[in-house]
């Protein structure tokens, strides 16, 4: 029994070294991607492009205007993923051809007369979701509060 709960102690301690840090998502994220980020404590969220990010903080540009968020004061983190284009330019031909519909020849014609259709046109598509990219770990400390919920002062 003993060795049993040692076997599961061990598993548990690698399973917490092996998970992935959910930071790391946000370092990898590439310069000028649309994020959005939801402070603690704020219902407005921050709306910018993405410039760098370390351990310790995010840097995005709101209006020309670097702003750092400190790592500790974000609940969550998303961004926009990248799109090939919004813009669709759509073109369509066709050729009809009157021998086809059997039709009696008109006119003055001998012989038949081929009419041409050209249809085009541009569709926009809208931006897509944004996706979580970063989400503040559950049992991190609060703003102000040391791990086991005394203030500090």
């Amino acid at each position: 029994m003993r060795r049993y709960f040692l076997l599961l102690a061990v598993v548990a301690a690698a399973a917490l070294a092996a998970a992935p840090d959910p930071w790391a998502a946000v370092v990898k994220l590439k310069s000028g991607t649309p994020i959005r980020v939801l402070k603690k404590g704020s219902m407005q969220p921050v709306i910018g492009k993405f410039d760098e990010a370390d351990d310790e903080r995010v840097v995005l540009v709101v209006k020309n205007e670097q702003v750092a968020i400190p790592k500790d004061q974000i609940d969550r983190l998303d961004a926009r993923p990248s799109q090939p284009s919004r813009v669709k330019v759509e073109s369509k031909t066709t050729t009809d051809d009157p021998q086809k519909a059997k039709e009696p020849e008109i006119g003055m014609h001998s012989q038949p007369v081929v009419g041409t259709s050209t249809t085009s046109g541009v569709n926009i598509t809208g931006l897509p979701d944004y996706e979580t990219v970063y989400r503040r770990p559950m049992g991190a400390p609060k703003n102000g509060e040391s791990k086991n919920g005394d203030s500090k002062k």
